[in-house]
């Protein structure tokens, strides 16, 4: 049998923390492995317990969920742990920053219980849970805040010309199928070809890529 997908739950309200927990647990494919209620706690925990997936809350005491995600899954960490954010704030700027501080993926906390499952799934699965065009919308506004590096020419990036392609078609915000369609290719293809991007980056999913290209100045 295949093991369970251990979940961190990290929020601040004991009714909200609760009833996560509730709604996790009740899952035969998901095991809440610990909750907390700061980020500093969710920081020390995560290390202790390993989860699959963190789910965390932006605003709390100690250590916000913005500043506890870059220390779980920013840059440089030498074992990220996927993250994913669920809030009341439905603000871009939360998102973005959540996403550019390692998240994997962003919730609001008035989401059905079944799109909160769907999403510790698919971010355990190491796939980011906004759609494209949602990423391309929110990375696409905050553009201007991400300054392209000054050594960033295309010819430095170690990809072929089709996968760079294939690259700056994930930042223009266009799905696998909708890839698959402008280069004539199939979707399998494509799939080949973004996972062989992510790797040659050292990206973790299409979120990270769609900011890569925005810092490299392959995208506007």
């Amino acid at each position: 049998m295949t093991a369970p997908i251990r979940v961190l739950v990290c929020d601040d309200q004991m009714l909200i923390r609760t009833g996560l927990v509730t709604i996790i647990g009740a899952q035969p494919d998901l095991e809440v492995a610990g909750e907390c209620g700061d980020g500093r706690s969710a920081v020390d925990l995560a290390g202790r317990l390993r989860p699959d997936v963190v789910v965390m809350d932006v605003r709390m005491p100690v250590l916000d969920g913005i500043e506890a995600t870059r220390l779980l899954a920013g840059a440089g960490v030498p074992h990220p742990v996927k993250v994913l954010v669920v809030t009341t704030f439905n603000l871009d700027e939360y998102v973005y920053e959540a996403l550019r501080a390692g998240a994997s993926g962003f919730l609001l906390k008035d989401a059905p219980p079944d799109r909160l499952l769907h999403g510790i799934r698919t971010v355990a699965m190491g796939a980011a849970l906004l759609d494209p065009e949602v990423t391309r919308r929110l990375v696409g506004r905050y553009a201007a805040r991400i300054r392209p590096a000054e050594d960033g020419a295309p010819r430095d990036l170690p990809l072929t010309p089709r996968e760079l392609e294939v690259l700056r078609l994930i930042a223009d915000g266009l799905s696998n199928r909708e890839i698959a369609a402008a280069l004539l290719i199939s979707q399998e293809t494509v799939k080949t070809f973004v996972s062989r991007i992510l790797t040659k980056l050292g990206l973790r999913d299409r979120v990270q890529a769609v900011i890569y290209a925005y810092r490299r100045g392959l995208a506007t």
